[in-house]
């Protein structure tokens, strides 16, 4: 009789609704590759069920964060942009610290929609305007920051330090150290793209301070530790740069989602060893069970580039700027400095060709070391004005005069020492006379 009544429960319709939905969450995740429209609908009928309850808000909280990746893996950015604008009435059910959660969380999805940035500032600058009306400061403060990042990205450099001044003055003044860290970090990379390495390493300096008075996430340390590489490599001290690229690696390393961070770090730690003209260590590192580890294409273009200014081929080097050129012109930081280490094997090439002649035509010069006329050219003034040889270019019978370095005829300095030295000896002796006279 009991197990008569117990089916007419489950037949009159009084099963558990979270069940049901439960079963529908699970659905949805098997079926979100084939059939992403039915994951969709199935997500939004559990996220706008109004149920409620613990249970009840921790699955719709799932199911908004799916929602998003399913969008995201479409490349659908507007109905992420459109999901958030739906779900505001929705979160003055739950707590402040879980919306927070869930707003940041469909933000950075959108990231990893291509070419979104724009779209992201949209739905930054129009969320933080919900915040204000909502009174909502702890997700202002982050989502401003959030902004600070993307105007960077964006080039929009002065809208980003305005917003970063007054973010500074705000943290201060509330004592939130670890955000505090982030602006500052972002603060230093600003100046660090606008060329300004000295209000960058103040910037950095704030930001290396505030982390030593709190505790500091580790991954927030590398990132200072990585900023702080490249600060030093921009003052050409490759070889404290690389002790703080190495920092971050070993941070990157042992964290779930550094794989990217980590291998950028190695590239920088090649890149040091390259400038530093220690070659031995170069390979080693690119020989190593780390190299191994992050092997891919970003390390065969640095491999490239070692192997290149090891053999003092020009040929190569270029050839390694044009197979890899999204890793390495591709990179602000690589590009540069792989500019300055061309110029340095070139002059090195060029110094190597013009060492047995005392005058050499410069077509010669550029037929040998196979690069164009006006190149050579060019290279050929800007090494005489720097003083790297003595010689003069004979434009009328394009040739290279080169001098041959003569010691330098100190005659006139030793004279003129000489007259002083005389001078001190007969005013000392003068004073001696004075003072037996008296």
């Amino acid at each position: 009789m009991e197990a008569t009544n117990s089916t007419m429960d489950v037949d009159s319709g009084t099963a558990d609704p979270l069940a049901e939905f439960h079963a529908d969450f699970d659905h949805a995740g098997e079926v979100a590759a084939l059939d992403p429209a039915e994951a969709v609908g199935l997500y939004r009928k559990i996220i706008f069920s109004g149920l409620e309850g613990d249970d009840a808000v921790k699955l719709r909280e799932k199911s908004i964060i799916h929602l998003g990746k399913v969008y995201a893996k479409a490349n659908d950015g507007a109905a992420i942009d459109a999901l958030l604008k739906e779900l505001r009435p929705l979160f003055g059910d739950i707590s402040k610290a879980k919306a927070a959660k869930l707003v940041r969380t469909l933000i950075d999805t959108v990231a990893s929609i291509p070419d979104s940035v724009d779209l992201q500032v949209t739905m930054c600058t129009e969320s933080i305007a919900w915040t204000i009306e909502e009174k909502r400061t702890f997700l202002r403060h982050r989502l401003q920051t959030k902004l600070c990042e993307l105007y960077r990205r964006q080039k929009e450099f002065n809208s980003a330090m305005d917003l970063i001044n007054e973010l500074i003055k705000e943290m201060k003044r509330l004592d939130d150290k670890n955000l505090l860290i982030e602006i500052q970090i972002i603060e230093s990379r600003v100046y660090y793209e606008i060329h300004n390495v000295p209000r960058a390493k103040g910037a950095l300096t704030g930001a290396r301070a505030a982390a030593n008075a709190t505790y500091c996430p580790p991954l927030l340390q590398a990132e200072i530790d990585f900023l702080g590489g490249i600060l030093c490599a921009e003052e050409r001290d490759f070889k404290t740069a690389y002790s703080y690229f190495f920092e971050a690696f070993e941070t990157y390393t042992i964290s779930d989602n550094g794989a990217v961070d980590a291998t950028k770090c190695l590239k920088n730690m090649l890149l040091s060893k390259i400038m530093l003209g220690q070659k031995d260590d170069a390979t080693s590192i690119l020989n190593g069970k780390n190299s191994l580890k992050h092997a891919g294409v970003d390390l065969d273009a640095m491999r490239a580039v070692a192997t290149a200014y090891n053999d003092r081929s020009l040929m190569a080097f270029e050839q390694a700027l044009v197979d890899f050129q999204p890793q390495l012109k591709g990179d602000q930081f690589i590009n540069s400095h792989l500019q300055d280490l061309y110029g340095k094997l070139l002059e090195e090439n060029l110094c190597r060709i013009i060492e047995p002649y005392s005058k050499v035509e410069i077509a010669q010069v550029a037929k040998v070391i196979e690069l164009p006329l006006n190149t050579i050219h060019k290279k050929l003034s800007q090494m005489i004005l720097d003083k790297k040889f003595k010689g003069i270019l004979d434009q009328g019978n394009g040739c290279l005069v080169v001098y041959e370095d003569k010691p330098e005829d100190k005659t006139y300095q030793n004279a003129v020492q000489s007259i002083n030295n005389m001078d001190k000896v007969v005013q000392r002796l003068g004073e001696k006379a004075a003072a037996k006279l008296t």
